[in-house]
């Protein structure tokens, strides 16, 4: 008998997707135009299901080609930047979207979390979409009330099992959905960003209890952008870029492709980055950090100041004086490790130049040696001019924080203290 779990092969996914409108120079033209609509509309509605053999500017493949298989017992991470076809991968396992190309087989019942509360009805309480979503996994009425008590205990909303759950707030949702979809004990068990709502405590719940599955011999597919979670839950990863499988490999191979993908795609100078956020009256063009003489360096000791440059723009006539300056750090596995922008601080600028730095001097750099993600934004009244996430690196090397020649690797945690240490007697 076949290990094999779930296996794909040259699996394709193809949208027809809007494409921009003619505009009509003279009236004559707009009223033809519109004498024709309803034809024209009709042409268009049934031409999203047809595709011509060459495609054309308005398809878009959200998936193309991808295979692998994945075993029973094992769980997959799947990864990748927003919009590689993640979610769409996890539709078609899921049977709720038909594939274009190839096909997807898997042997054994499924459960899928793909979005908060998917399979609910919101005018149902808990307790009937509990009963509802295990009919559909093919669980009968006896079983699911042997597990219903631990369904709800493991979702915390006992107080609130016969509210409709149009009424819950989306942590609620989540809660419950999670905890039908792993406690009715499906053979394969679709997760898509599950960590990314409820609190810390919930998250923590989630990744034991994907952990136990696991142990119980049952698959679990995983999609996240926690880095650290797709290590430390997963044994095996793909690597989606484009709809295309970049990379399948062991969870730490491919969380390190990733990452390496995903620096070199970091540019330089920030000025042609469109995917950020802001009225872009004053505007991030590039980061650099440079040691305390001001020259720029690409590597920091562990312990050594450090001078982090935020270059930026403002546009004529900004006036506001107001300005606030933040930067984040993050691991490589998206961990923040601490925030610092000038209102904790207390400092002011004043009146911008039309170009310049922000610069934040980081005594003593509290971080182990290890690559690390830089984060920028700049808010007035608060309100964005421009926030820009992955807008540079830093590489920390070993150096000596302690005044002792020993510090402790990232392993042991994201930040490192000062502290003093002494014995008292009892």
């Amino acid at each position: 008998m076949s290990n094999v779990a779930v296996r794909v092969e040259g699996l394709g996914k193809r949208y027809r997707i809007g494409t921009a409108s003619r505009r009509h120079d003279t009236l004559r033209d707009a009223l033809v135009h519109a004498v024709k609509a309803p034809l024209r509309n009709l042409r268009e509605l049934r031409g999203l299901t047809r595709f011509d053999d060459q495609d054309g500017e308005d398809v878009f493949w959200a998936l193309r080609d991808v295979s692998f298989e994945v075993n029973h017992g094992e769980v997959l991470g799947i990864i990748g930047r927003n919009g590689a076809g993640k979610s769409t991968l996890l539709k078609v396992l899921s049977r709720i979207t038909e594939p274009t190309a190839g096909y997807a087989e898997l042997y054994g019942r499924v459960g899928a979390l793909l979005e908060v509360g998917t399979g609910f009805h919101a005018d149902l309480t808990g307790r009937q979409n509990v009963y509802l979503n295990g009919s559909i996994l093919g669980m009968d009425r006896a079983y699911i009330g042997r597990k219903f008590d631990e369904i709800v205990e493991f979702a915390g909303v006992e107080r609130h099992i016969d509210t409709p759950v149009k009424r819950y707030s989306s942590g609620m949702y989540l809660r419950l959905a999670f905890a039908v979809a792993a406690f009715l004990e499906p053979e394969i068990l679709v997760v898509d960003e599950v960590l990314a709502v409820g609190d810390a405590q919930f998250q923590k719940k989630c990744l034991g209890k994907m952990g136990e599955v696991a142990r119980e011999g049952r698959t679990v597919l995983f999609v996240s952008h926690n880095m650290a979670a797709v290590e430390n839950l997963c044994q095996r990863g793909v690597v989606l870029s484009r709809g295309r499988v970049q990379f399948v490999g062991t969870q730490s191979e491919a969380v390190r492709h990733y990452l390496r993908a995903s620096a070199e795609a970091v540019t330089h100078s920030l000025r042609d980055r469109r995917d950020r956020t802001g009225t872009g009256a004053v505007r991030i063009v590039g980061v650099e950090v440079r040691d305390t003489r001001g020259n720029p360096i690409d590597v920091v000791s562990a312990g050594a100041d450090v001078d982090v440059y935020l270059h930026f723009e403002a546009e004529a006539g900004f006036t506001n004086p107001g300005v606030i300056a933040s930067l984040q750090v993050r691991t490589q596995y998206d961990v923040p490790v601490f925030l610092q922008h000038n209102r904790l601080t207390g400092d002011r600028f004043g009146q911008l130049p039309s170009s310049g730095a922000f610069v934040c001097r980081i005594p003593r750099l509290p971080l182990p040696p290890s690559s690390y993600r830089l984060d920028c934004s700049l808010i007035v009244d608060g309100e964005f001019l421009d926030a820009v996430s992955d807008a540079g690196t830093v590489t920390v090397i070993d150096g000596d924080f302690y005044g002792t020649g020993e510090v402790p690797p990232d392993t042991h945690g994201c930040c490192l203290v000062p502290a003093a240490w002494r014995i008292e007697p009892a």
